[in-house]
């Protein structure tokens, strides 16, 4: 039984060519490892744009979203007529609504007095705005006017204004060159449009965005009545209320911001070329390596032909190279994208993840690279006749 089990054994060729040479090997792992980390990298930093330019759009408590047309992104929002939203409770499946005021206002550092701008949310402290249960409690502390909500997810050049709320010292500061306190925290998140968030009252933002006409709102949410027809009460909506103002759904609107980073701007772009670079790099590392590795063996190769191999046979040698270097190469890379992502989180607050979909993509690519390149490395072999070789 023993010997049967030797005898049908089979010598396992493509991993005796790999590891003959380990300085080869070591510097393919590293080729083919630094482009997955370039590819993890890049294609990260791009769904971390677009996941963090809707942080704040997927809190909202609503179900559709009213928004002027003329509005392109969260960083160039136009306003429309307040009593929109009023008109828009006429519908019988609309069950509440609430007016938001969104703009870029001047904050000023309570520690060294720097100014930086932060994205201001104005609301009525009365209505519904966050999916948080715990947000009602904090917003009945914008009642009072002058109080804020600040974000403590903000970066870091925004002041101590957590830990200093946290350890029980007044918060004060100026926002719009206007004396504001923080009467509270949130959980919102920066985003590459805004480095931080702070929520008020309608009325205390009116007070530091003088500007601001007070009829005039940047967005609207309307809350509907549980199963009900989303698309249907946004068709009906945009016939009935005016043309300065569209309806969507509250995923539409979270789209629509997505969009605009994916279209309307160069980077998404740039970071998807970044990875394409990153996997034509890996595909000359690894074929340079094969096609040496097929070189250098290529007299052996034409004497397993004369001795009776096809060249099937040898070809799968070659690809099974290819397959244990794409999964040498692949395993640091992973684990050196997930410390970077860890990095880039605790240095930016951006919400960059090691999603299964990216590691699954990422692993195609480095695998269709490895295999791809054997292929192109198969040619020699194909090409190899044992009667010239000797």
């Amino acid at each position: 039984m023993i010997r049967k089990f030797l005898e049908n054994r089979r010598i396992p060729l493509a991993w005796l060519l790999l590891t003959r040479q380990p300085l080869r090997i070591l510097v393919a792992i590293a080729g083919i490892s630094f482009a997955g980390i370039l590819m993890f990298m890049q294609l990260g930093f791009r769904d971390g744009l677009f996941d963090a330019s809707v942080t704040v759009h997927k809190l909202f408590n609503a179900d559709l979203v009213l928004i002027s047309p003329r509005s392109k992104s969260s960083i160039s929002m136009s306003g429309f007529p307040r009593r929109r939203l009023i008109q828009a409770m006429a519908h019988k499946d609309v069950i509440g609504t609430t007016a938001v005021n969104w703009n870029f206002l001047l904050w000023r550092n309570p520690e060294n007095l720097s100014t930086r701008s932060i994205l201001a949310l104005g609301f009525d402290p009365t209505n519904d705005l966050l999916l948080d249960p715990n947000f009602k409690e904090k917003a009945d502390t914008l009642k009072n006017k002058g109080r804020v909500l600040f974000d403590e997810l903000s970066r870091d050049e925004f002041g101590p204004v957590s830990s200093w709320f946290r350890s029980g010292r007044i918060v004060e500061t100026e926002v719009a060159g206007k004396r504001v306190r923080v009467s509270g925290l949130v959980s919102l998140g920066p985003s590459f449009g805004a480095d931080g968030n702070l929520i008020t009252s309608r009325e205390t933002y009116l007070d530091l965005y003088s500007a601001n006409p007070p009829g005039s709102i940047e967005i609207g949410l309307v809350r509907t009545k549980k199963g009900s027809n989303i698309e249907s009460i946004v068709r009906s909506l945009n016939a009935s209320l005016p043309n300065d103002v569209r309806v969507i759904s509250l995923q539409s609107f979270i789209d629509f911001e997505k969009n605009y980073w994916k279209s309307s701007t160069s980077i998404g772009f740039i970071f998807t070329l970044g990875a394409a670079m990153g996997f034509v790099v890996g595909c000359v590392i690894v074929y340079q390596i094969l096609y040496s590795d097929v070189s250098d063996h290529l007299p052996e190769y034409a004497t397993l032909m004369a001795m009776g191999y096809n060249l099937r046979s040898l070809i799968g040698v070659v690809a099974r190279e290819g397959f244990f270097l794409a999964l040498m190469g692949y395993i640091p890379a992973y684990v050196s994208g997930q410390l970077l992502y860890s990095l880039v989180r605790s240095s930016t607050k951006l919400p960059v993840e090691m999603s299964f979909a990216r590691a699954s993509i990422i692993f195609c690519l480095i695998l269709f690279m490895c295999m791809g390149s054997a292929i192109a490395a198969m040619k020699k072999l194909a090409d190899a006749d044992p009667a010239e070789i000797f």
